[in-house]
């Protein structure tokens, strides 16, 4: 009898704890990201799935993890943080963290175990860029063109450098209306060895030289903010050719079937994770833990490639990865990482834009307005 009652009492305990832990978790979270199929993405794979579980809690999306690290520094100032998750690139990610603006965290104390039983930190592994950075996927920046624009009697550009010569393929390019790839692009360009692009890019001279050879398509550049400029542009043949994340050339290719093929050469390998930012009261901070753990994990990162052609950043997921949920295309052949498209990378040092991100952008914004 003493043990029956014993063992009431104790569940009686476990289920009130639980109740009040419940209870002192937020049930409204603001999730900070990119817009376009990318957040879609985020929202099928484990947004809804999330809520399903939790129909008490409701999400609230802002695209503005372009100006991420901006905004957390005014929020910061101000002391009023509404954020709760922020979807950035690493680069972002390490400022943030050094600026202790992001939350440092313990991989295997807040994310789950791998399916296949590894922890988190060796699951995820040399992703875990920063003590604050809990990776998501493998994205790469790279160039689509129109294939009906090619120029008769001219192979499809194929090369990055292509992208520099107007002789051969005159028309509108569309690059990103920042430093980051377009310096390094322009150096691999002007003759500088793969293995010597950030060594040139550290000195005065170096980023000089990396302007000079932008300025030779400077005039027939349109300057993207979005990551859906570059697509809308290629649909509606405003452009020849122009960079973006692959996922959307994938989704104007595949999805809307336009004229549009993707030119893999020098893509630059990056990733897309989530910072919780610093400071966040108990209760937010509680729900966010709740629902990184779940979304985070081997089967929903599997999950988010069915929507978009954006490697997991968890090894136990790749096996996983299947179809299109849509199209019911295989995807792992529209994966940048898939060896085909993976030939001839770039890889992009994170730290290297850590540090200099900030100098270099005020020259780029500078010498755009010449």
């Amino acid at each position: 009898m003493k043990l029956t009652t014993t063992l009431l009492t104790t569940s009686a305990l476990t289920l009130a704890a639980a109740s009040a832990q419940a209870q002192e978790m937020s049930n409204e979270m603001t999730l900070v990201s990119w817009g376009g199929a990318y957040q879609s993405s985020q929202q099928n794979a484990y947004v809804e799935p999330y809520l399903e579980m939790h129909p008490e809690v409701s999400v609230a999306w802002d695209e503005s993890s372009n100006e991420a690290v901006a905004k957390l520094r005014a929020m910061n100032e101000a002391g009023n943080v509404t954020w709760d998750l922020v979807d950035v690139v690493a680069s972002d990610a390490i400022r943030l963290c050094d600026e202790g603006l992001a939350m440092e965290y313990d991989p295997d104390e807040l994310l789950a175990d791998g399916d296949d039983g590894s922890k988190a930190s060796d699951d995820f592994g040399d992703l875990i860029v920063s003590d604050c950075y809990i990776p998501q996927i493998v994205y790469s920046t790279t160039f689509g063109y129109r294939t009906d624009m090619v120029p008769e009697g001219a192979e499809a550009p194929n090369d990055i450098c292509d992208v520099f010569d107007l002789e051969t393929y005159p028309g509108k390019r569309a690059l990103e209306k920042r430093p980051i790839n377009n310096m390094e692009w322009a150096l691999l360009c002007d003759g500088v060895a793969k293995e010597d692009v950030y060594d040139v890019l550290e000195t005065e001279e170096g980023q000089d030289r990396a302007l000079a050879k932008l300025g030779t398509i400077k005039d027939q550049t349109i300057w993207w903010s979005a990551g859906a400029d570059t697509p809308q542009l290629l649909a509606d043949g405003e452009i020849f050719m122009g960079s973006t994340y692959n996922g959307r050339l994938f989704s104007v290719i595949e999805e809307q079937d336009q004229p549009v093929a993707m030119m893999w050469d020098a893509q630059v390998f990056d990733l897309d994770g989530w910072i919780i930012p610093a400071g966040l009261p108990e209760e937010r901070l509680a729900r966010v833990k709740d629902f990184l753990r779940f979304a985070t994990d081997t089967q929903r990162l599997a999950d988010q490639a069915k929507y978009i052609s954006y490697g997991p950043a968890r090894a136990s997921s790749a096996p996983l990865v299947g179809q299109h949920a849509e199209l019911g295309i295989d995807m792992a052949p529209h994966m940048p990482t898939d060896p085909a498209n993976a030939e001839n990378t770039f890889l992009y040092n994170y730290e290297f834009w850590a540090d200099y991100r900030d100098d270099i952008d005020a020259k780029f914004r500078a010498w755009l307005a010449q």
